[in-house]
């Protein structure tokens, strides 16, 4: 009776596994000697030789010193669609790497921080396929690092479908529209004549379409000096780069963007409301480029 009493505990404890713990944003893969070239061509391979796809890469802020990769793989693309409250920003997943002081530090946006996040109360519907997916993913990188260690602040785990900063800020379900086309072709003939000539110095990183859904996601880098990274990295945080680039998504004639005060929070939780406000006009800001991508 008592084997069987602690066999009941154990079950409903491994079930309920991330209920009140903390999860972070992103973790740590390691550090290390090699160059910039060297560790971002490792985790590329390490990616691809497990069925991970990837989607595209650049230099935040015009760094050399910081690189992105953003991937996805076949199944988490497909299931996240199914999700029609934007759940195709949850497709797309990104390693941040950051050269300092001659050792390059690898890391990755945490797939259960973030799904959680986006898809709300979907999250536990497709729980098992989100689960694989971040286990291979703990695979594919343990052939570059060991660390394995979650940083970047933490929410709840029962608190990420409903995100947000502070009280009266927005939530994922308060997206801004950036502008409504006539078609979906029309909206993709635009913003993709309007990246090509980086307009407002934005720059694709990456494009994700789903042409059977009329959907697409594009992740823009934002290199306007005065007002996009090169700006607002440096106060709030370089190390928490794989939450860049930023994104727009399109549904059939609608384009949309996450609110500023809702996604930099999500991505840098730790922020304190006296470093929030440094970077006050920022929301503002990529609201205005993005917009100007969608004109």
């Amino acid at each position: 009776m008592k084997n069987i009493f602690i066999s009941l505990i154990f079950i409903l404890i491994f079930n309920t596994s991330s209920f009140g713990q903390d999860l972070s944003p992103y973790i740590k893969i390691g550090e290390t000697t090699e160059t910039m070239q060297q560790a971002s061509e490792k985790i590329t391979q390490a990616l691809q030789n497990n069925s991970f796809t990837i989607l595209g890469s650049y230099n935040p802020s015009n760094k050399s010193s910081l690189k992105v990769i953003a991937f996805t793989r076949t199944d988490l693309k497909n299931t996240v669609v199914k999700v029609t409250d934007r759940g195709a920003l949850a497709a797309v997943f990104k390693v941040g790497l950051v050269s300092k002081n001659g050792k390059v530090t690898m890391s990755y946006t945490n797939p259960e921080y973030i799904l959680r996040a986006y898809l709300a109360e979907n999250y536990d519907t497709y729980k098992s396929t989100f689960q694989k997916f971040d286990s291979d993913l703990k695979t594919a990188f343990s052939t570059v690092g060991n660390e394995f260690k979650p940083f970047g602040g933490t929410v709840k785990a029962e608190n990420l479908k409903n995100y947000h900063y502070k009280v009266f800020m927005p939530y994922f379900s308060d997206p801004i529209t950036l502008h409504e086309f006539s078609s979906f072709e029309a909206a993709v003939k635009t913003i993709e004549a309007n990246l090509k000539a980086k307009k407002d110095a934005a720059v694709l990183v990456y494009k994700l379409v789903y042409e059977k859904e009329n959907i697409a996601v594009y992740g823009i880098g934002l290199q306007n000096k005065e007002k996009g990274e090169s700006y607002f990295l440096p106060i709030i945080g370089e190390d928490n780069i794989a939450a860049m680039p930023y994104e727009i998504i399109l549904q059939e004639k609608k384009a949309t963007m996450l609110a500023g005060k809702y996604r930099l929070a999500l991505h840098w939780p730790e922020l304190t409301m006296g470093t929030f406000m440094k970077i006050m006009s920022t929301p503002g800001d990529i609201e205005d480029t993005l917009g100007a991508v969608c004109e």
